[in-house]
């Protein structure tokens, strides 16, 4: 698959320098201005919100070609839901993994009823395209109503202990919205966490269950991917 339909045409900076911050900002707990500073180390002159600017704009379409070059996900479907503040208020962080760890959905909703989770449940089917064959859960009550209603084919399996693999998920989250001192509104809570959750993973390769050279060869293979999504990869080469 090549480069995202989005286009270049009218930006002053090369895609290189474009790509390049939108990987820096959501690779790693920097601020839009410590990217700037990054960049100004390496002899490139930018502000603060033009690279703001690029991840708003380019950012879910790297993050849904990335989505797009995954495999389709496992049958064991793992859900949890977690608190998160913004301005001040409680909202709910709803996520879905599957059985190896792939984010397959984010959803912030300000409820965590009946209603909120069969939202979640069939916004996941659609977008995912696909039915798993058992969802694991916590205990909370509202997934099994949403559950008996959305998807009763499907087993439900309610556990606090059988769902590490959603709740342990949620920490690479955590770290940012840390890092970010908290998130300003709900939509940019939901635009960057649907972007961060899709682009992210694909340069965390589970560093801890494989040797260091076998992650050196992945990587080696991640980025020049990333580099085909962004259109890099398509620009011509100096003679």
């Amino acid at each position: 698959m090549g480069a995202v339909s989005l286009s270049y045409k009218g930006h002053r900076y090369p895609v290189e320098v474009i790509s390049h911050c939108v990987w820096l900002y959501h690779r790693f707990p920097l601020s839009f201005r410590e990217v700037e500073e990054l960049m100004l180390e390496r002899g490139i002159v930018l502000s603060y919100e033009t690279v703001r600017r690029w991840c708003a704009k380019f950012g879910q379409a790297y993050a849904n070609a990335l989505r797009r070059r995954r495999p389709r996900p496992g049958d064991k479907w793992h859900l949890d839901e977690v608190f998160i503040k913004i301005n001040g208020r409680l909202q709910y962080l709803w996520r879905a993994v599957d059985q190896d760890g792939s984010v397959l959905d984010i959803l912030v909703q300000n409820r965590r009823d009946k209603a909120a989770a069969r939202r979640f449940l069939r916004r996941l089917m659609q977008k995912t395209g696909a039915v798993p064959r058992v969802i694991v859960t916590d205990k909370l009550r509202s997934y099994g109503a949403a559950h008996r209603e959305v998807m009763s084919c499907v087993e439900h399996r309610q556990s606090r202990y059988l769902n590490n693999r959603a709740e342990n998920s949620h920490q690479p989250t955590r770290k940012r919205e840390r890092a970010m001192k908290g998130f300003r509104s709900v939509g940019g809570a939901q635009r960057f966490l649907s972007a961060f959750s899709g682009i992210t993973p694909h340069f965390r390769p589970r560093r801890h269950l494989i040797a260091a050279h076998d992650y050196r060869a992945e990587m080696t293979v991640r980025f020049p991917i990333w580099d085909q999504i962004t259109g890099v990869a398509s620009l011509p080469t100096a003679p």
